[in-house]
């Protein structure tokens, strides 16, 4: 039997791939620029943009059969598919926020904070539940080293990834080649030699906005 890859794997080797397609794409002047280099609360929107293409039929369908008679998934299974993607949202973003709000709480308090208890204060109040006893979650976060008060960044850079993806590739089709060109040139490849507002507007056209992404979470906007 091959090694095969669940969809939640193929998901997380999208993302990734997002990140090397901008270091692959970037061309600047300098290496201080290249690739990645840029605003931290912005580098994740490439990668969370290539996750899109992994809850559409049309590109599903180029990547995905049996892997004995090589038989496509039926329709009816890739309608249930995509139809699972906001399933547990609000608790997962529910977690995103948590994640956030602990990791800028600690950068900013002063003196050497309690972080078991910082974790079960934060836990509770936005997502209401107990954490386990004598445990420690900061221990494991490996976000906090790197993205220094930055984990927000997650979610802030979704807002725009879900806007271009929407806006863009949504109204002019997944596999657009003129869409894959603009966002090529447009997005990866200056990195961080334009700022990233100016990257995303250049590409939208207008300035970004939160519909998108209020409505890639099941939300009506």
């Amino acid at each position: 039997k091959p090694s095969l890859l669940d969809h939640k794997e193929v998901e997380t080797y999208f993302h990734e791939f997002g990140h090397v397609m901008h270091g692959i794409c970037s061309q600047t002047e300098t290496s201080r620029f290249f690739g990645t280099h840029v605003e931290r609360d912005f580098v994740e929107a490439p990668s969370q943009m290539l996750e899109n293409w992994v809850w559409k039929e049309e590109s599903l369908r180029l990547m995905s059969k049996h892997y004995k008679d090589g038989t496509p998934l039926p329709k009816e299974m890739l309608d249930k598919l995509v139809a699972s993607k906001n399933a547990n949202a609000g608790g997962f973003n529910l977690r995103q926020v948590f994640l956030a709000t602990f990791d800028q709480r600690l950068h900013t308090m002063k003196g050497a904070p309690d972080t078991a208890q910082l974790v079960t204060d934060t836990m509770k109040e936005i997502v209401g539940i107990d954490t386990i006893p004598d445990t420690n979650f900061a221990a494991i976060f490996g976000h906090m080293v790197g993205y220094d008060a930055q984990y927000y960044g997650y979610l802030w850079s979704e807002v725009y990834s879900q806007d271009m993806f929407q806006s863009r590739f949504d109204k002019e089709g997944v596999m657009s080649l003129k869409t894959g060109m603009d966002y090529r040139n447009m997005i990866l490849k200056p990195g961080g030699s334009v700022d990233g507002m100016e990257l995303l507007k250049n590409f939208l056209g207008r300035e970004p906005n939160e519909t998108a992404f209020l409505r890639s979470k099941g939300l009506a906007v």
